[in-house]
């Protein structure tokens, strides 16, 4: 997935200004003239190093343009090295206060911003961060050369004039109140970096981005260090103070899961996010443990739920009926799984949007009603009725009377059981393959494998690397796959990336499932009109029983907080724990050195 491509600068969406920052609902919590956000320490000490490992499994990279389609970047180049006009905070959904703008000017009819660029704003090379510099980073990103999400997400934004030298103005094609906030969230380079070279062909040149930090050597490979620029113009600025606060910042990779963790016993690194529960369960424990050198914690989280699940590629005519999709669904036994596996601390997803306001439940209330009864035509009678629960084995229910649905819903798909094998009036024998790329996901998709063999389906598991796995999820050459989308307190425009009409026809879009469905798409427009969180709410809220009743994939599960092992000696922790963060990116950019870590 590619949806970080537009930081975490911004947690968030705006359209009330005070100059120094928008807010999509006009809850801005700090005034201007604040001197740093509550949840750093602004008198942290700099120096030391923090090693960290990428949330995901990456083996190594090769390039240095993160901005692009093809290749992989090392982690954390876009939170340390790039910035934005704008910069959202981690306690905030829907804010975003100046960076390199020090001031925002939306228009009354929220059809255009104005940004004032901060004369001391500077990039790694020494040089201005100019207006101009802000055009060519968004006519470079909406360019054919970039990754296609930024032309799906930045689609609002009609035009960028550079007014004056310090002075851009951003036009839209709409009164979406979140386009202001995507404009101020554009990650900003330097005209010089890669200059001459058609933009997919900057590969190892350095950026030239105005972050605190830059890449210690211009060499591709495993591991990769961040040195922290002690010339950063922007260290005093109350959205930077007490952040930062490492020399070096180090992301080490490792080729598989076992040499990862045996290197946080070592301490080859400092901190990792545990995604497996029966690692949690059973390797967190030794002699590391047990003298304190390396801690297990659940760090609390007040995100949203993520949704994670097996997601099928309707491009593929077998799946393109809704009762196969129902059927395949019904072959999970998520309470066997957490209870066999998870040691009971995950939670089943429910719906695309779990654990937030914007998960539909039960009946559709008035305020949803109201969205769906002009697409009625369109829509299945069933998202008028009960929202659907993910399938359960809890008793009554039974996963061999799930079987049994999925038997009859498959025969009226067409697809009986005779000679041995799930066929269609052609007589072809229904298979699926399943792409991973978690060697731990293997044993979780067996008891799946199994059931599916029960009703006459042969599914395979195809293994692949990391790299292949996104080449061919972009290249949407699979049948069914895995995809986890993070949670959004605040979801916007992101929405057209992973379920819009024109995104299903992109190549390397976010539009796995190839999902083109109108009255979708204008949900998702009533999602982006939205002027108060209620409508926000209510236009999600509908939007999720569609996709819910679609059965577009197979929800799996999540849980309620960050499992994170840490090497607590050398380092010294913020005075709380914000609500919306990653763990290690907060580490990175709150937590600072021990006097032992000098």
């Amino acid at each position: 997935m590619r949806l970080w491509l537009l930081p975490a600068l911004l947690v968030a969406a705006l359209p009330v200004w005070g100059a120094h920052a928008y807010a999509q609902f006009g809850d801005i919590k700090y005034s201007a003239g604040f001197t740093h956000f509550d949840y750093v320490n602004p008198d942290a000490p700099k120096g030391g190093e923090i090693r960290l490992v990428p949330p995901i499994a990456v083996t190594q990279f090769d390039k240095f343009n993160p901005f692009t389609l093809k290749g992989t970047a090392p982690a954390g180049l876009t939170d340390l090295v790039f910035e934005s006009l704008l910069v959202g905070n981690l306690q905030e959904p829907s804010t975003a206060y100046g960076l390199l703008a020090e001031d925002v000017e939306v228009a009354p009819d929220h059809r255009s911003a104005v940004f004032r660029l901060r004369p001391e704003a500077r990039f790694s090379d020494g040089t201005p961060v100019l207006a101009e510099d802000v055009v060519y980073s968004w006519r470079t990103l909406i360019s054919k050369q970039a990754a296609p999400q930024y032309r799906t997400l930045l689609a609002g934004i009609r035009s960028v004039k550079a007014v004056s030298e310090r002075v851009v103005r951003f036009d839209f094609d709409s009164d979406n109140r979140e386009l202001p906030l995507l404009a101020g969230g554009i990650p900003v380079f330097s005209q010089r970096w890669g200059q001459g070279k058609p933009f997919d062909q900057v590969i190892t040149e350095l950026p030239i981005g105005s972050g605190p930090y830059r890449p210690s050597s211009a060499r591709l490979g495993r591991d990769i260090t961040y040195v922290r620029d002690k010339n950063y113009w922007g260290r005093d600025l109350a959205v930077r103070r007490g952040q930062y606060n490492f020399d070096r910042i180090t992301y080490k990779l490792y080729l598989d899961d076992t040499a990862r963790f045996e290197g946080l016993k070592a301490g080859e690194y400092d901190l990792k996010r545990e995604f497996i529960s029966r690692n949690w369960a059973r390797q967190y424990t030794g002699r590391a443990f047990d003298r304190g050198e390396v801690k297990k914690q659940v760090f609390p989280s007040g995100a949203p739920g993520d949704y994670q699940g097996y997601i099928f590629n309707l491009r593929n005519p077998k799946l393109q009926d809704v009762r196969v999709r129902q059927a395949l669904a019904l072959t999970m036994d998520f309470e066997w799984l957490n209870r066999q596996m998870f040691y009971g601390i995950y939670t089943r997803v429910q719906g695309w949007f779990p654990n937030s306001p914007f998960q539909a439940k039960g009946l559709p209330g008035a305020d949803e009603l109201a969205l769906l009864e002009p697409l009625r035509a369109q829509l299945r009678p069933e998202v008028f009725g009960p929202v659907p629960l993910s399938p359960s084995t809890v008793p009554p229910s039974s996963l061999r009377e799930n079987l049994r649905k999925a038997r009859d819903l498959l025969a009226q798909a067409g697809w009986t059981y005779r000679d041995g094998a799930l066929r269609n009036a052609k007589g072809e024998a229904f298979t699926l393959e399943y792409l991973n790329a978690q060697p731990s996901g293997v044993r979780l998709v067996l008891p799946m494998q199994a059931a599916m063999a029960k009703l006459g389906i042969q599914m395979t598991v195809r293994n692949v690397d990391g790299a292949l796995y996104q080449q061919r999820m972009d290249d949407f050459d699979f049948e069914l796959g895995s995809i986890r989308i993070p949670a959004r307190t605040t979801p916007g425009s992101e929405l057209l990336e992973y379920f819009g009409s024109e995104a299903a026809g992109t190549h390397g879009s976010a539009n796995y499932w190839g999902l083109k469905d109108p009255a979708v798409d204008a949900l998702i427009r009533r999602v982006l009109a939205a002027t108060t969180r209620d409508e926000l709410g209510a236009a999600m809220r509908a939007l999720d029983r569609v996709l819910t009743n679609g059965y577009y994939g197979i929800p799996q599960w999540y849980s309620s907080g960050f499992l994170v092992g840490y090497r607590p000696a050398g380092f010294v922790l913020p005075p709380s724990v914000p609500p919306y963060y990653e763990p290690d990116s907060w580490a990175a950019a709150t937590w600072w050195a021990s006097p032992s870590n000098k």
